[in-house]
């Protein structure tokens, strides 16, 4: 099984590093998913998107992804993120309260980020 070098970094904290089979993001051009030998590019990623690592290992990691870039070169992925949140760390009744009485428009983004990318771990 073909594996690449990964990294997801947040501005507080890095999250994970390791090899993966395949990194999925939403990026201002689209959703994109990356695989070993893949060409390098430089993607901005959307505020509020998720991402996705598959590790080689056969787990898949979710995140919900606040702004940053996507950065693939021939030996690394590299996903730097504004501020990011595993799916498994959200509590998704305080993510569903927070989409319904938020004050502004950034919270309820971020709330909904949470809960879609809770979603896309369950689809996992």
């Amino acid at each position: 099984m073909a594996e690449i070098a990964a990294e997801l970094v947040a501005v507080e904290r890095m999250l994970w590093s390791g090899k993966a089979t395949s990194v999925t993001a939403q990026t201002t051009e689209g959703e994109i998913g990356v695989l070993p030998g893949h060409e390098p590019l430089l993607g901005q990623l959307v505020e509020n998107g998720v991402v996705v690592i598959r590790t080689t290992e056969g787990e898949t990691l979710v995140a919900a992804v606040q702004g940053g870039f996507l950065s693939v070169s021939t030996e690394k992925i590299t996903i730097l993120a504004d501020s990011a949140s595993w799916a498994h760390e959200v509590n998704a009744a305080e993510a569903e309260a927070r989409v319904r009485d938020a004050s502004t428009e950034e919270e309820r983004e971020l709330a909904e980020s949470e809960l879609r990318a809770v979603k896309r771990l369950q689809e996992s």
